[in-house]
């Protein structure tokens, strides 16, 4: 195959024009593994919501944490932003798992405050370096007003986060099947779905699932994230976009890194079709 027509290429072709820097980790789980400024450390946003959910079902499995603990929602928890807590009560209560639930299929700040007390940061990062994610890191609870940053990550350290998901690895396989279930439910995934077929994201035109996309994405001022497990007839791929130095911080669905990102997502998506199941050499 002409170089130019690999995979690689045509990405790099596509974000040519973009403004802003663009870090890719792809992986279709078949040996083959493309990388873009992989190793770049970039601002995680809620994408180290995935981490919190990975240490309390590591927990679970410890005997140390329960998912039906209660959870309490107090003053020292709200933050404004994302999520439905908000708009709750003071002292609403919900079992762990629950407020998994929130943090990740609406990205609830408030709920990813109470897991972060329940858990404790370095209980969080002593997961995130037990699982060789070195990059990473939970700096700490979400407070606009006191910290300007919420975690760092790179997109080859979140690839590796979801592949351990969908083998089955990511403490256990139990564990890894039920937190799949929860980012199947994620309702924020524009930018790896926006240019996706129409058809397929419609489950009236077919009986069964045949393709689902499980992720979890992240946007700040600088930083516009997502990343996740696309399930298809031919199997499954692991895709992560993540987006920083762009010149425009507003928040709007069309967001060049939203836009560009989605391209990308979509030759992708198409690549692994066109192959049966793979992103070719």
């Amino acid at each position: 195959m002409d170089a130019r027509l690999n995979l690689k290429a045509r990405i790099e072709a596509e974000l040519k024009s973009y403004d802003g820097c663009m870090g890719i980790y792809l992986n279709d789980l078949k040996g083959n593994v493309v990388c873009i400024n992989e190793e770049e450390e970039y601002e995680t946003a809620s994408t180290v919501k995935m981490f919190i959910l990975g240490t309390l079902f590591q927990e679970v499995e410890n005997g140390t944490k329960s998912l039906s603990d209660q959870l309490e929602y107090k003053q020292e928890h709200f933050i404004d932003g994302s999520g439905v807590l908000k708009s709750l009560e003071l002292g609403t209560k919900l079992s762990a798992k629950n407020t998994a639930t929130l943090m990740i299929i609406v990205s609830d700040n408030i709920a990813t405050n109470m897991l972060i007390e329940y858990l404790g940061v370095e209980t969080v990062n002593g997961f995130i370096k037990a699982n060789g994610f070195t990059k990473s890191k939970l700096h700490n609870p979400i407070d606009f007003a006191k910290y300007d940053k919420l975690g760092t990550s790179t997109p080859k350290d979140y690839g590796m986060l979801f592949e351990k998901i969908a083998r089955g690895t990511l403490v256990s396989e139990e564990a890894s099947r039920q937190m799949l279930e929860i980012c199947k439910m994620q309702h924020y995934n524009s930018m790896l779905t926006k240019a996706f077929p129409q058809y397929f994201m419609d489950s009236d035109n077919y009986d069964e699932e045949i393709i689902y996309v499980a992720s979890k994405s992240g946007s700040m001022n600088a930083c516009r994230n997502d990343g996740g497990i696309v399930s298809t007839p031919y199997g499954k791929y692991i895709i992560v976009l993540f987006n920083k130095d762009f010149s425009d911080a507003m928040y709007y669905p069309d967001h060049p890194a939203t836009v560009f990102g989605a391209r990308v997502s979509r030759l992708i998506f198409d690549q692994f079709l066109t192959l049966e199941g793979t992103f070719g050499k």
